[in-house]
């Protein structure tokens, strides 16, 4: 199921392996490009010019606004507290609730990083490889380690 056509692709969308990735009931904006075995779930939004590395998986309810660079194996996740049974059945969608994440225009996030559900990265951020992000980065931020945490802010142009 590489590109399933709830999927919704803007102009000149580049997708270097398209059958190497599972897009389905998602929005990729103009000029994105997006690498192998990359995986955008239903409800989850990319922006105009976007660049999402190979191996990275953006779940719902995440908003990737334009012009940012995804490294390559990011996670994304949307629910506080994931569990496989609810009660004695396996969980529904019926059984959570997703929990947004956004990212804002031109931020930068390194390769392996791990963005919990809920935070916010603001404008031209930037995430360091390996990061986890557990609560907001203000826009123009360094983020650094586990868990992220402020470096230094970057001069705005």
């Amino acid at each position: 199921m590489p590109v399933d056509a709830t999927a919704r692709l803007g102009r000149d969308v580049v997708i270097h392996h398209p059958d190497l990735v599972n897009l389905y009931g998602c929005t990729v904006g103009d000029e994105t490009r997006i690498g192998a075995f990359v995986e955008i779930q239903k409800n989850a939004t990319i922006g105009r010019r976007c660049k999402i590395s190979s191996h990275t998986f953006v779940c719902e309810g995440v908003t990737i606004e334009d012009e940012v660079f995804v490294g390559h194996g990011v996670m994304f996740i949307n629910d506080r507290h994931p569990r496989a049974t609810a009660g004695d059945r396996l969980q529904t969608e019926a059984d959570w609730t997703v929990v947004p994440t956004r990212v804002g225009r031109g931020a930068s996030i390194g390769s392996g990083a791990v963005i919990l559900c809920g935070v916010s990265i603001g404008e031209r951020a930037m995430v360091g490889a390996g990061a986890v992000v557990t609560r907001d980065v203000e826009p123009d931020a360094v983020v650094a380690g586990v868990p992220a945490r402020l470096q230094r802010r970057l001069e705005v142009r």
